[in-house]
């Protein structure tokens, strides 16, 4: 049947089932997103401070120690290590292991909870000093 046109070209999201792997996939692209666009931003500000001389950086740093400027750096450190645990996830699976169902939904959780326990040991150590 080569003609019929009510079959879908191919699955659509309402197919799959949700999982962890499928979550873990999400937030790689969503950290990788949020550090390319936010994370070049606070990037070029405090390299742009930097070079303008005192009052701008101290303008900076009053602004990064704000509660929002730390929600935003605390926001840029998970998504970094989000994106390095999650990266090291695929790259495994890139050379073919990992594929098996408990290995894949169990590093599919263990990847986010890596993230953020190295995000809060971070965060911790920065707070401690």
């Amino acid at each position: 049947m080569a003609g019929s046109t009510n079959r879908p070209l191919s699955p659509h999201m309402q197919i799959w089932r949700w999982g962890p792997a499928m979550l873990v996939s999400i937030l790689h692209r969503i950290s990788g997103n949020g550090l390319a666009l936010v994370g070049l931003a606070v990037l070029l500000w405090w390299l742009g401070a930097l070079a303008s001389g005192q009052a701008a950086y101290d303008s900076f740093t009053a602004h990064a120690g704000a509660w929002y400027g730390r929600v935003v750096l605390v926001g840029l450190t998970w998504a970094f290590f989000n994106h390095m645990a999650s990266g090291l996830r695929h790259f495994v699976l890139d050379i073919g292991a990992g594929f098996e169902l408990k290995s894949n939904a169990f590093w599919s959780v263990v990847t986010p909870l890596v993230a953020l326990v190295l995000t809060i040991a971070v965060w911790a150590s920065v707070l401690l000093r």
